[in-house]
């Protein structure tokens, strides 16, 4: 058990590294247009790392068992073990608790875990982009660094973003233009809907139409909302929360709403979230039997090809899973049979792969391996043994 925690705390941490380094390179321009320091930039990071780690505590916990009983293996501990009749089965124990551990991680990650990383990537998203509004305004000066936006104030406080004397002039829209003018305004910010808030008071608004002539409304108060990703160039959606992105309670909340004859791709994407929450968790399960005749199997062969067949292993499960999505998407298979199915396949593969392994008649992978290579290559290892 302890090797086997040693393994899972090594593998989880090199993958979450390597995963959060390829989605920092892909904020590149984020990073660029807010001004990230590297303390914020790190700290996104770490919002960003309960969705990784659903996908990294199943994988990290087949490597950790694989590599445990690969080691056992290729060491001669499970030759006698089995010479002192203890059998695999007699073994299973202990990775199926450690397994166990692993999906009660993994859950929490998929139920509370992703709602929290969410919430604080959008609300320190939402604060970052409030306060570069407020530098990006200057007093008595149209900014433009808006796209579609034109913004002036006469007065600006950047530490309670208030302003005075404001103009907002919007030609976003095709065909119409919009301007309001108000003695007074504050910048504020809307995390849920992802919105930029301009609060403006006693004030006139004037909608000036290609097809007719402008017209004019005053105001008491007048709330001006700028999706945020207008603010700053980024590679995401910062206006509307994925179902990938929602707390167990919001998911829970869209399936009640969602209409008995909504065949749509939202819905789709709804219930194989719903059904996601729950397989990835149980995959630590499987991979955890998976992975003990799996590894009984290389005896003989060297570490790094071993590891490496592990990890196309769980590349095929990937594969169908990423394919039941994309069917489950387009409404050609449920989502429990796309979310559940990769797992019952590999569960039943490794029941076999047990009960082979316990009868002594597990495959010698190591073997294949050899037979499969070049005879070129097999004649260089035999001549450097001579040698």
């Amino acid at each position: 058990m302890v090797e086997m925690a040693h393994n899972f705390l090594l593998s989880s941490a090199f993958m979450l590294a390597l995963m959060l380094i390829g989605q920092g390179v892909q904020m590149r321009k984020l990073v660029a247009s807010l001004g990230l320091t590297a303390a914020e930039f790190v700290v996104l990071l770490i919002y960003m790392a309960p969705t990784f780690l659903l996908l990294v505590v199943p994988l990290c916990c087949m490597l950790s068992v694989f590599l445990t009983f690969m080691r056992m293996s290729g060491d001669r501990e499970l030759v006698a073990l089995k010479a002192g009749g203890v059998s695999v089965l007699q073994l299973l124990p202990s990775p199926m608790w450690f397994a166990s551990f692993c999906c009660l991680l993994t859950m929490c990650f998929s139920l509370y875990g992703i709602a929290w990383g969410t919430e604080g990537f959008r609300s320190t998203i939402m604060h970052l982009a409030a306060t570069k509004a407020r530098l990006t305004i200057q007093p008595g000066v149209f900014n433009q660094e808006i796209a579609g936006l034109t913004l002036f104030a006469r007065e600006v406080d950047h530490s309670t973003g208030e302003l005075r004397e404001v103009i907002i002039e919007d030609g976003s829209s095709p065909g119409e233009e919009m301007t309001i003018l108000a003695p007074r305004a504050l910048i504020d910010t809307d995390n849920e809907s992802g919105s930029l808030v301009f609060r403006l008071w006693d004030g006139r608004s004037y909608v000036m139409d290609e097809k007719g002539p402008a017209s004019v409304a005053s105001f008491k108060y007048f709330e001006y909302r700028l999706d945020i990703s207008r603010v700053f160039s980024s590679d995401g959606d910062n206006a509307e929360l994925k179902p990938k992105e929602m707390s167990w309670t919001e998911l829970e909340r869209h399936l009640r709403n969602l209409d008995g004859n909504d065949d749509g791709r939202f819905a789709n994407r709804v219930r194989i979230e719903i059904q996601k929450r729950w397989s990835l968790p149980v995959a630590c399960l499987v991979f955890g039997l998976f992975a003990v005749p799996l590894a009984c199997s290389f005896e003989s062969s060297r570490k790094q090809v071993a590891v490496v067949l592990a990890m196309l292993t769980f590349l095929i499960y990937y594969s169908l899973y990423s394919a039941g999505i994309t069917l489950s998407e387009s409404g050609r298979l449920s989502p429990a049979l796309a979310m559940w199915g990769p797992n019952a396949l590999f569960f039943l593969l490794g029941v076999v792969g047990i009960i082979v392994t316990s009868r002594e008649g597990a495959p010698d992978l190591s073997g294949m391996l050899r037979r499969l290579a070049p005879a070129r290559l097999r004649g260089r290892k035999r001549k450097g043994a001579a040698a």
